[in-house]
């Protein structure tokens, strides 16, 4: 397969909270507007951006992660997508030069021009010292120019220019907008689905990158090909039921044509909304925010029976974070607010106010070792020993357990089945 080639810009900034997903959702919906198609990618780990980016541009958002995903799953998805993009656009994730692997590694590694992305909020000529810092630190890395953000006025934007260089330019100076702005909650941004007018920010965001040289076409980028692998049929004839709604909506995109590829048939159903588990071979049941839910969950007894039901039967059940929340016999949030689950697995969780997990990491499942990541803010009181524990992709300690009772597996750990397909198959078989 020969090179593709087709513009694209890596969005990043000095540090998290800078605005990254507004500025990459808004220049996505900009061009989108126009006709454009559009195809865009999130750094690192992430389950709650993507669905933003979606929306924005209208396509699957994928996760590109080197140590996760590794170079290949990484280059395979930018080649397909320059096939039939007009604009690739990839959100970093954190401070440009943050993580092993970090944005830089990726960005130098795939040759895609930087623009980033500085909340200007309360600087004013020190901007430029931020931009030249980002441009300068690692020498070979391309940047396509800056972008201010948070800027109070006309005069603010002036001075923030005032002792930046021509090259890399001031992009865009975007004005502080309330109205556009995405609303967050412990775990991140608020999830797409849950934002009524989220269309109407995206919209007024794009308005703002319209007459900056922003929304110009960045330079074209050559995305080689990547070996392509079949993989055998390992899940063929099996049916697995995935819990999807506002409650279990953390899963990747790659994890579900992961199973289909591998042969699965795949049914969809809410523990929010519906009485009945659909037929099935096994049950996956993704992360999310059941503590949110805490009433509706605990009254749905017709699904915890079916549940259960199925457990007895021996089907395998694989729960991953808030999945695994919902096993078990009690969840409270951080109001105090406790409700009762499914039973399904001994203990109780806690919401806390500070993180209690996170970062990569690499577990070693009974059907082989799979990459991913942990990011959790409840804290798991149980009695039962766990069969295994992740390793950290760092080398510093351990990571999170994994538990097993009776035909379910389940951990805090949010498995990427690209990883290992073959590990990720037998997830899901007796």
């Amino acid at each position: 397969m020969t090179p593709r080639s087709c513009p694209a810009l890596f969005l990043t900034a000095p540090a998290s909270h800078q605005g990254k997903t507004t500025v990459t959702a808004a220049l996505a919906r900009h061009h989108r507007n126009l006709g454009r198609r559009v195809r865009v990618f999130k750094t690192g780990p992430d389950f709650l951006d993507p669905y933003i980016l979606e929306r924005a541009s209208g396509h699957t958002v994928y996760g590109l992660d080197l140590w996760m995903n590794g170079e290949d799953d990484c280059r395979a998805r930018l080649h397909q997508a320059a096939g039939d993009a007009d604009l690739i656009l990839v959100e970093g994730s954190m401070g440009l030069f943050d993580g092993t692997p970090s944005s830089a590694d990726l960005a130098t590694l795939l040759g895609i021009p930087l623009a980033a992305v500085i909340d200007a909020a309360g600087m004013a000529q020190t901007f430029a010292a931020v931009a030249h810092g980002l441009a300068s630190f690692r020498p070979g890395l391309a940047f396509h120019g800056f972008i201010a953000n948070h800027v109070a006025s006309e005069r603010h934007a002036d001075m923030l220019a005032q002792q930046l260089p021509p090259h890399p330019p001031l992009l865009a100076a975007l004005r502080r907008d309330e109205a556009a702005r995405l609303p967050e909650r412990h775990l991140g941004l608020v999830q797409a689905q849950e934002i009524a007018d989220l269309d109407a920010r995206l919209d007024r965001a794009a308005a703002q990158i319209a007459a900056t040289a922003l929304a110009e076409s960045p330079p074209p980028v050559a995305f080689p090909a990547a070996k392509q692998t079949e993989w055998p049929q390992l899940l063929a004839g099996k049916r697995i039921a995935i819990a999807r709604d506002a409650a279990f909506a953390f899963v990747y995109p790659a994890n579900l044509e992961m199973l289909a590829q591998l042969g699965a048939e795949l049914a969809f159903f809410s523990p929010l909304a519906d009485a009945a588990l659909p037929d099935c071979d096994a049950v996956y049941l993704p992360g999310g925010y059941p503590e949110l839910h805490l009433e509706t969950l605990s009254a749905n007894s017709a699904l915890k029976a079916d549940l259960q039901e199925h457990i007895e039967a021996g089907k395998p059940l694989y729960a991953e974070c808030g999945g695994m929340l919902y096993l078990l016999d009690r969840l409270s949030n951080r109001d105090g607010d406790s409700a009762s689950m499914l039973g399904l697995l001994p203990g109780q969780a806690v919401l806390q106010d500070r993180l209690c997990g996170l970062g990569l990491q690499q577990m070693d499942f009974p059907g082989g070792a799979l990459r991913g990541h942990t990011f959790h803010y409840t804290r798991l009181e149980t009695a039962l020993e766990p069969i295994a524990r992740a390793a950290r992709a760092s080398g510093a300690g351990s990571g999170e357990a994994l538990y097993r009772r009776g035909s379910l597996l389940a951990s805090y750990f949010h498995a990427y089945f690209p990883s290992n397909p073959i590990a990720a198959a037998r997830l899901f078989l007796k």
